[in-house]
């Protein structure tokens, strides 16, 4: 048995969502708020499976609790229900530790399909919702590729040249600067791609193939 909880502001979609999971013989209702407020207090003494969350509600919104309940129960799948198709929600949700995104449009046999999806390790998404996170998905990959970190050219050749295995020395005496020109390139680096070693920005060079 699967067991669920849900938060949702709108009591008579609420109490829809707990005839549904009662009926079903694979769910049951363990627990049912109005808002997100001491959502990690309200879970402590409850085991508890899956979440379906709303987005929009008062006091603590959706993804405020799904990142506090991710952080104390990692173990918990958080399906996000929401009216909205916005690029930044769906963003948000995902980056807080949302498992799934369905629509509240969803009809009842699809919500408990989810569950048994996410519960089996998927990532359950409405179709549309689908689409969305893999247009942001190439977006965010196009944006990568063209912008490259916004390096300079000589940030690039200096990043390559580390990547090569050369010191700072070595580096300045190949592009006839000096060490302190290399360190203030490297400060640059390392502030562009948001690390703070030389052995990070080899890696994330290497990983992410900038030079």
């Amino acid at each position: 048995m699967i067991r669920v909880a849900i938060f949702e502001d709108n009591k008579h979609l609420r109490e829809t969502y707990e005839i549904l999971l009662s009926i079903s013989d694979q769910t049951q209702c363990v627990g049912s708020f109005p808002d997100g407020r001491n959502a990690v207090a309200k879970l402590k003494n409850t085991a508890c499976d899956v979440i379906l969350m709303d987005i929009e509600m008062p006091n603590v919104n959706g993804i405020e609790a799904t990142t506090a309940i991710k952080k104390e129960f990692p173990q918990i799948h958080i399906l996000i229900q929401t009216a909205f198709f916005d690029d930044e929600y769906i963003f948000h949700a995902l980056c807080a530790g949302a498992s799934g995104y369905l629509l509240k449009s969803t009809k009842p046999e699809g919500i408990i399909d989810a569950i048994l999806e996410v519960v089996s390790g998927g990532s359950p998404m409405t179709p549309s919702i689908a689409r969305k996170v893999i247009d942001l998905f190439k977006s965010n990959v196009q944006i990568r590729q063209t912008s490259e970190y916004n390096l300079t050219n000589q940030e690039k050749k200096v990043l390559q040249l580390l990547v090569d295995g050369k010191s700072y020395k070595m580096i300045a005496t190949e592009l006839f600067v000096s060490i302190d020109t290399i360190k203030s390139h490297m400060r640059n680096i390392y502030a562009k791609l948001h690390v703070h070693s030389g052995t990070e920005a080899v890696a994330l060079a290497l990983r992410e193939k900038i030079v």
